[in-house]
């Protein structure tokens, strides 16, 4: 079976080119095989000319889900409950939800049940995050504050509870809320983890 030849493909994902290649066809004829390889449940489509191998996408690690999520909307860094979950800081998991911030649009994606959620922001508050092992992320603090600021346009909602705040770097955080609207700066207030703005 050709679709064998394809698991010599080393990349994580790959497009027509590479199956081309791989199968020794026209691009014309990989785009139909590609179809055919995800109709028939060897090939995961994750957007236009990227594919994976449905094996791999069973076996993906959680830096591999994350840079897939950058790439479905570029550009797009993770962020909200997401990333606070990344990185110890909320007792809330989220599985298979993958949640982005993003400059051009909101929207959802769903993936073989994983399911990709990208809320745009303004294009001033683009910022606050890293690149780690291959894929964007926020910063704990950044995290936080974005979750603040969805918060504070009613279109988010979670559970300050279960915030260690141990574990977030206050003076950051206000410096990094002077970026954002009173509203954010209100939030934090309420709950007396800011003082003075």
């Amino acid at each position: 079976m050709t679709y064998l030849k394809l698991k010599k493909i080393r990349k994580l994902y790959f497009g027509y080119e590479d199956i081309a290649r791989s199968l020794g066809i026209t691009a014309l004829s990989a785009m139909v095989s590609a179809s055919r390889y995800v109709a028939g449940g060897y090939l995961i489509r994750i957007k236009r000319n990227i594919y994976l191998l449905k094996e791999r996408w069973d076996a993906l690690s959680v830096e591999e889900i994350f840079s897939l999520a950058n790439l479905i909307q570029v550009p797009s860094y993770v962020s909200l409950m997401t990333a606070l979950a990344f990185y110890e800081i909320t007792t809330q998991v989220q599985r298979d939800f993958v949640e982005s911030i993003a400059i051009k649009r909101t929207k959802k994606m769903e993936i073989e049940s994983r399911v990709f959620s990208f809320t745009k922001i303004d294009k001033a508050l683009y910022f606050g995050f890293l690149r780690n092992n291959g894929f964007f992320i926020a910063t704990p603090e950044k995290a936080f504050l974005d979750a603040l600021y969805l918060v504070s346009l009613k279109k988010y909602k979670f559970d300050m509870t279960s915030i260690d705040f141990t574990k977030l770097d206050m003076g950051k955080i206000k410096i990094m809320v002077r970026s954002f609207p009173k509203k954010t700066r209100e939030i934090l207030k309420k709950y007396e983890y800011l003082t003075e703005t």
